[in-house]
């Protein structure tokens, strides 16, 4: 079980998702604004974070990314807004899950799960391998999660990491957009798919001129392509 930091200003959601919570045997501790999820992110050894966007003193996104800064706990972001910049903006940050108010408490605590298990599972494979890859100006060590794109060394949110590795190990298949959710997020991954598409951009964005090698496949998905040219 997991213990559980619930940021969100309304009182309401947060006892609505602490009940659920305690249900399932998770523990929990709240946060009334984004100050306190930071304070207490820094004080506090949780296994994941559930935050609001829009909270008072500092916005959630602010928070996750204050957060960002010293811890790599998995976090997965509410919000009464579904719009793509939204997004765009907390898988950015580094964020894990998005999840749009009104939502199923018992949706959210799979999702909890899902997450934590690919955290897990991420975690676990870092210790056990040993991989470098080299291409052009792209230089990939997925054992130390290091990426240098023409010497510079570039940051990239935790999925953006996971989707890039597993499209490197996979170079030069023809990858369905269903096997990169399943195989990249989970196959109890609950969210839209058009989660794919959005942390594709970003990755592209992050790889620079080594976004080439990222191939869209016209209604199939997307392929790691050695060969590909400008």
């Amino acid at each position: 079980m997991y213990k559980i930091l619930i940021a969100d200003d309304e009182e309401m959601i947060r006892r609505l998702i602490s009940k659920y919570a305690v249900f399932e045997g998770h523990t929990v501790e709240e946060a009334a604004d984004g100050m306190e999820t930071v304070s207490k992110c820094r004080s506090g050894d949780f296994d994941i974070l559930i935050c609001d966007i829009m909270m008072p003193e500092l916005d959630g996104f602010s928070a996750c990314r204050e957060i960002r800064k010293f811890s790599d706990i998995p976090i997965i972001m509410l919000s009464a807004r579904g719009e793509e910049y939204d997004k765009l903006n907390g898988f950015s940050l580094g964020i894990d899950d998005y999840v749009v108010k009104p939502f199923s408490p018992k949706e959210l605590m799979m999702r909890i799960d899902a997450v934590m298990n690919r955290y897990n599972q991420s975690a676990k494979t870092q210790k056990t391998q040993n991989e470098v890859f080299e291409l052009e100006g792209l230089s990939v060590d997925i054992t130390a999660r290091i990426v240098y794109v023409s010497g510079e060394r570039r940051d990239l949110s935790p999925k953006e990491y996971d989707l890039l590795f597993y499209l490197i190990r996979n170079r030069n298949i023809a990858l369905s957009r269903e096997k990169l959710i399943t195989e990249v997020w989970g196959y109890d991954y609950y969210g839209d798919d058009r989660t794919l598409d959005t942390h594709i951009k970003l990755l592209r964005k992050s790889l620079g001129d080594c976004a080439k090698f990222i191939v869209t496949l016209r209604g199939v998905g997307y392929r790691f392509d050695t060969n590909a040219k400008q």
